[in-house]
């Protein structure tokens, strides 16, 4: 006689349980406030950049395919601001001006801020009083730097030239000189943004392991080998990123050729961000200066993504 197995009629399930979500009590009800509150100041914030940063570029790309005049109604023309602007003759040399600035600004503007951080960085004594004597140029405004130097540059009774005169050298036109006048602006940029640079190159050659110098050392290297051994290829990513922040930043130079020069002579130091101050605020054409920043903002937005490509590149290596 066989048995079977007896079943049951009514077979039980594990029935998972849901935990409940904690009753919003008192620190419930504190978190959310706390959010709320944070929320609430950062929404501050996104309104004061929308309204002060996004809507002008947003507008300025909308009013550079526009024929716009104060008290006039805006006229919408397509791209021939584009090409009025692209026809202009101080286009060409505007964007020349700005090229050669950014070029010589990199060889004259990049290269001593490493060397004077690597004078600084082996300084034995009175390391933090060079440190304030060569950021004091930062802190003084561009516009009194520039009023500086262009008293500075005069040829006549200006310190340069009394300076050349004192040491029986022949003087020169500095900034009223069509072959001078840029390279004089270049020297300006260069002590005027001297002190942010070295600091940066200071803080990189800081963070290097002493053992790497110390091996280099026993191993005879000198001190040119250290540095092209060592400190460059320990510190290229901060060279990488400081280039292209200068490349962006003295592709915008305006303060010095507004101040010091006018633009001239000859329209010699004439520069992009000034030829869009003229377009607006002396040809009162607001379509032509808004083209023109269109051209500009696309430039340096390509500079920007690169820069944005290689800091997240760097982050993730570190």
């Amino acid at each position: 006689m066989t048995r079977t197995a007896t079943r049951s009629p009514v077979e039980t399930t594990a029935v998972p349980q849901v935990e409940a979500p904690p009753p919003v009590g008192g620190r419930g009800r504190r978190r959310l406030l706390d959010q709320a509150r944070a929320y609430a100041f950062l929404l501050g914030g996104l309104i004061c950049f929308a309204l002060f940063s996004w809507y002008p570029a947003i507008r300025a790309v909308v009013i550079a395919f526009q024929k716009y005049t104060p008290g006039s109604s805006p006229e919408w023309v397509g791209t021939a601001n584009f090409t009025r602007v692209w026809h202009d003759p101080e286009f060409t040399a505007a964007w020349r001006n700005t090229l050669v600035f950014t070029l010589l600004a990199l060889l004259i503007g990049f290269a001593i801020p490493f060397v004077l951080a690597l004078v600084l960085n082996e300084l034995r004594h009175w390391k933090a009083f060079f440190r304030v004597v060569v950021y004091l140029p930062v802190m003084i405004p561009p516009v009194v730097t520039a009023l500086l130097w262009k008293w500075f540059y005069d040829p006549g009774a200006g310190l340069a030239n009394e300076t050349l005169r004192f040491l029986h050298l022949p003087t020169s036109n500095w900034s009223n000189g069509t072959d001078t006048a840029l390279i004089s602006l270049v020297i300006v940029a260069t002590w005027a943004n001297l002190g942010g640079t070295v600091l940066i190159y200071l803080a990189a050659l800081q963070s290097i392991p002493g053992e790497l110098y110390e091996a280099a050392e026993l191993d005879g290297a000198s001190l040119l080998q250290r540095v092209r051994h060592v400190t460059i290829p320990q510190t290229r990513f901060v060279i990488l990123m400081l280039m292209l922040l200068q490349i962006i930043a003295t592709m915008q130079v305006f303060t010095e050729p507004f101040v010091i020069t006018g633009g001239g002579p000859e329209s010699a130091t004439v520069t992009v961000l000034y030829l869009i101050y003229k377009y607006a605020f002396l040809y009162n054409d607001f379509g032509g200066a808004c083209a023109l920043s269109v051209m500009l903002l696309v430039l340096l937005g390509a500079f920007s993504a690169v820069y944005l490509r290689l800091t997240r590149s760097g982050e993730d290596d570190l």
